[in-house]
C-alpha cells in the first residue's frame, strides 16, 4: 500500500490512525481541516491541491472533484491500459480512502436548523470518492467509519495489505453508508414545506411529519431461525440510531437465540413495563399482557402479575423495570419462562438462572427522562405496517394520560384510590390488543380481555379469566381502550363487580352509557383519547 487519501468530518481517532499508517510507510494525502490537523501533529501530509495541481475553491466546495483523484481511485491495477493512462497523465494510485461525510443527519436533527445549514451540509466530494473507491474494491480499501480503523490497521500491520475479504466488507459498508446518507437527504428535503417568499440564510422551514418519500434505513442485527411460523424465514433489523432503552439495544446474557415471536412479545412487554414509575412486572403471551402489577419490589410486582393469569403466564415473556435480585429470581424460576428482561440482574439472580440454561436473560438499560425528546425517552417516532404492495406509517402512540385529563361524567365520584387504579389500568390497556378490557385493583390486573371483535366478548373473557385465576372483581376499576357504543358493555363489567370505569367517550350514545352508569351507581370518567392497538 502506497497512498492514503484522508478527508474526514468527524476527526475522532484520525491522528492515531494516520500515525499508524505513516509508520507502515504509507504516504498521507489530505484536505482542508484534516490536513491542517495532521500537519499540526508533525505528520508529513500532502495537500490534495498539491496532488491535483488545482487549488481548493468555492469555500472548499470543490477540492477532490478532480480526475487525478478519481482516476487514482478507479484505475484497475491488473489492466495495463489503465496503468499506462495513469503514467501518461502523471496520476498516482490511491490505495486507501478514509472519508466520513459532512454531518447532514446531525445538522437537520437540531432544533432551528435553517435550510441554508442543511444544504451546506450535503457532502458532494465525499460520496463521489467513496463510490469510486468502493466500486474499485479489489484494489482500494475504503474506510467510512472510525470503528473500522482497528481492523484495517491490524491487517496492514500483519500482512502489509488488506485482504480481498476485508476490502469487500468495507466496500459494502461504504455503499450502505452512501444509501443512508442519500436517504436522509431525501427524507429531509421532501418534508420541507418550501416558502420561497421567506427564503434567506436564516429561513427555518416548516416540515411535514410524513415526507414525500420514505427512505427507512435499517441494519441487520441477525438472521433468525424462522419467522412467525416455521415455514417462514426472518431476520431482525434495527434503526441506524436506535432509541436508548429500546428492545434492540438489549444484551442477551444467556439462553437460546431469541426467535421472531420472542422478540415481538419481548418488545410488547418492555414497552409496557418501562411506562411505569413504581417497581413493575409485565408478563406477555402472544403479544398481549396477561398479567401486570406494581409493588414495593420486583418480587412483589411479579407475584401479583403472575396471580392474574398463571395459565397464560406459562412460557411467557417477563419484563421488569427494576434490577432482578435473588429473591425475584427464585420466584420467577418456579415457572417456565421463555424470556426475562430487566435493567440488570444481580449476581445472585444470575446464579439462580445458571441452572436453567434455556431461559433467555436480556439486560436492557432504561431510557433517560428528557421530557423534551421522545427519542431520548426510548420512544421510536413512527410505527409502520406493511399492506399489499404498500406501507402504512403513523406517529407512534406516545400519549401519556395525566390525572388532570380525566373528566368525571357521573354522579358518583371516584375515590383517590380508584383514580390511581384507573391510571394504572389505562397504561395497561394501551398495550392490550383491541378490543381491550382491563380490570384492575390495588396496582394489579385482575382480568384482561383482548383482541375480540366485540367489546362485550372482551369483557366476558376478562371476567372468565379472573374467575379461573381465583381473583375477585368486586370493587375493581375497568379501562376500555375505546368507547362503549352501547350500555351493554358497561352492564357486563358492572355485573362482574366493577365500580369505576375509564373510557375515551365520544360515542353518539355517550349519554345513554352515562345514564346507565348513574343507574348502576358506578363512577365513570372520560379520558378523551383512545388506544386502539391492532
Amino acid at each position: 500500500m502506497t497512498n492514503a487519501l484522508i478527508s474526514v468530518s468527524d476527526k475522532s481517532g484520525i491522528v492515531d490512525f494516520a500515525r499508524a499508517l505513516h509508520a507502515q510507510g504509507v504516504r498521507l494525502i489530505s484536505t482542508g481541516g484534516t490536513a491542517k490537523l495532521l500537519a499540526a501533529e508533525d505528520l508529513p501530509v500532502t495537500e490534495v491541491a498539491e496532488l491535483t495541481g488545482f487549488p481548493e475553491m468555492l469555500d472548499g466546495r470543490v477540492k477532490t472533484l478532480h480526475p487525478k483523484v478519481h482516476a487514482g481511485l478507479l484505475a484497475r491495477r491488473e489492466l495495463p491500459a489503465h496503468m499506462a493512462a495513469l503514467k501518461d497523465h502523471g496520476v498516482d494510485t490511491i490505495d486507501l480512502l478514509v472519508v466520513n461525510l459532512y454531518p447532514f443527519e446531525a445538522t437537520v436533527a437540531k432544533a432551528g436548523c435553517t435550510l441554508a445549514d442543511a444544504i451546506e451540509n450535503i457532502d458532494i466530494g465525499g460520496p463521489a470518492m467513496v463510490r469510486s473507491a468502493a466500486k474499485n474494491w479489489k484494489d482500494v480499501g475504503v474506510v467510512t467509519d472510525a470503528a473500522q480503523y482497528p481492523e484495517v490497521l491490524a491487517e496492514l500491520q500483519k500482512h502489509g495489505r488488506l485482504s480481498h475479504a476485508l476490502r469487500f466488507r468495507l466496500a459494502v459498508a461504504a455503499f450502505n453508508r452512501i444509501a443512508q446518507y442519500a436517504g436522509a437527504i431525501s427524507d429531509y428535503l421532501s418534508s420541507v414545506e418550501f416558502e420561497p417568499e421567506k427564503l434567506c440564510d436564516t429561513y427555518v422551514p416548516r416540515r411535514q411529519t410524513f415526507p414525500g418519500q420514505s427512505n427507512g434505513i435499517f441494519t441487520k442485527v441477525q438472521d433468525l431461525r424462522y419467522g412467525e411460523n416455521s415455514h417462514q424465514s426472518a431476520a431482525l433489523y434495527r434503526d441506524r440510531c436506535p432509541a436508548p432503552g429500546s428492545i434492540v439495544t438489549g444484551e442477551q446474557l444467556q439462553g437460546k437465540e431469541l426467535s421472531y415471536n420472542n422478540i415481538a412479545d419481548a418488545d410488547a412487554a418492555w414497552e409496557c413495563v418501562k411506562s411505569f414509575k413504581l417497581p413493575a412486572c409485565v408478563i406477555v403471551k402472544h403479544a398481549n399482557p396477561c398479567g401486570v402489577a406494581v409493588g414495593t419490589s420486583a418480587r412483589e410486582a411479579y407475584a401479583k402479575a403472575f396471580q392474574t393469569d398463571p395459565t397464560s403466564a406459562f412460557g411467557g415473556i417477563i419484563a421488569f423495570n427494576r434490577p432482578v435480585d435473588g429473591a425475584a429470581a427464585e420466584q420467577v424460576a418456579k415457572q417456565f419462562v421463555e424470556v426475562l428482561m430487566a435493567p440488570d440482574f444481580t449476581p445472585e439472580a444470575r446464579a439462580v438462572f445458571q441452572a436453567k440454561a434455556n431461559v433467555r436473560l436480556v439486560k436492557i438499560a432504561l431510557p433517560g427522562s428528557d421530557a423534551s425528546a421522545a427519542w431520548s425517552q426510548g420512544h421510536h417516532l413512527m410505527d409502520a405496517k406493511r399492506v399489499g404492495s404498500g406501507l402504512l406509517l403513523q406517529t407512534a402512540d406516545r400519549h401519556e394520560l395525566q390525572l388532570a385529563d380525566l373528566r368525571v361524567v357521573t354522579e358518583r365520584q371516584p375515590t383517590q384510590e380508584q383514580m390511581q387504579d384507573l391510571m394504572f389500568a389505562w397504561k395497561v390497556a394501551k398495550f392490550v390488543k383491541s378490543n381491550a378490557i382491563v380490570f384492575c385493583k390495588g396496582g394489579q390486573t385482575r382480568g384482561v380481555g383482548a383482541g375480540q371483535m366485540s367489546r362485550l366478548d372482551s369483557a366476558r373473557i376478562a371476567s372468565i379469566k379472573a374467575e379461573a385465576a381465583g381473583l375477585s372483581l368486586k370493587d375493581t376499576v375497568v379501562a376500555s381502550d375505546a368507547f362503549f357504543p352501547f350500555r351493554d358493555g358497561l352492564d357486563v363489567v358492572v355485573d362482574a363487580g366493577a365500580t369505576c370505569v375509564a373510557q375515551p367517550g365520544g360515542s353518539m350514545r355517550d349519554q345513554e352509557v352515562i345514564d346507565a352508569a348513574n343507574e348502576r351507581g358506578v363512577a365513570m370518567v372520560f379520558t378523551g383519547v383512545r388506544h386502539f392497538r391492532h
